[in-house]
């Protein structure tokens, strides 16, 4: 009996990652399927086969489980596709970053899930924390190792940040996108990376 006991723990274990990982392709699905607010922690239950308790013994609430599966989509690619561009040209580098999120932020389906997930996260702490850690903290790395690469080739000042610098090139982009002040275009993308740029040229 003690081995039988044993051999039913990795089964156990795999059963509950197996849950865990369809809950979270279940939300992903979900959230390309329908408008936010219509997607239930019942409805993603549902279509993962799994129970309610299920899901609520892993995550507390919607929002959770949808930043998750987020971060794990994000997690899943390759790694090419989450390095930012090298050419050696930093402003081109930053423009084409920058264009990829207008060209993201122009899609209604993506507009629309990162601006109720925006009013959820401003109204939950935690799930705004959760949001920092899982996505935001992982891109910044990456980021990191884009500025790290522009300071040793003269094209970054080392008294600023990789948080603070980031921010010079995003910062807009997102204000433009959340308060609809002007249209968000390729041109407005290179404009701010080429303002950013001159901005933090050392000297």
């Amino acid at each position: 009996m003690a081995d039988a006991s044993i051999r039913c723990v990795p089964s156990a274990t795999r059963r509950s990652e197996q849950s865990r990982r369809a809950a979270l392709d279940a939300a992903l699905a979900l959230v390309t399927e329908l408008p936010y607010p219509r997607i239930t922690v019942d409805a993603i239950a549902a279509r993962a086969g799994v129970s309610k308790a299920t899901i609520y013994r892993w995550w507390s609430a919607k929002g959770a489980l949808v930043v998750e599966a987020l971060a794990q989509q994000s997690a899943d690619r390759p790694e090419e596709h989450l390095v930012l561009p090298d050419t050696g040209d930093l402003e081109a580098d930053l423009a084409g970053v920058l264009r990829a999120i207008v060209d993201e932020m122009a899609d209604p389906s993506y507009d629309a899930l990162m601006r109720a997930l925006s009013i959820e996260s401003l109204q939950d702490p935690a799930l705004r924390d959760q949001v920092r850690e899982q996505i935001f903290g992982v891109q910044l790395e990456y980021v990191e190792r884009r500025f790290a690469a522009a300071r040793a080739a003269g094209q970054l000042r080392d008294d600023v940040g990789t948080l603070e610098a980031f921010e010079l090139f995003v910062a807009p982009v997102f204000h433009r996108w959340q308060g609809a002040t002007g249209p968000l275009t390729h041109a407005y993308a290179d404009g701010v990376a080429a303002r950013a740029v001159r901005a933090l040229r050392p000297g």
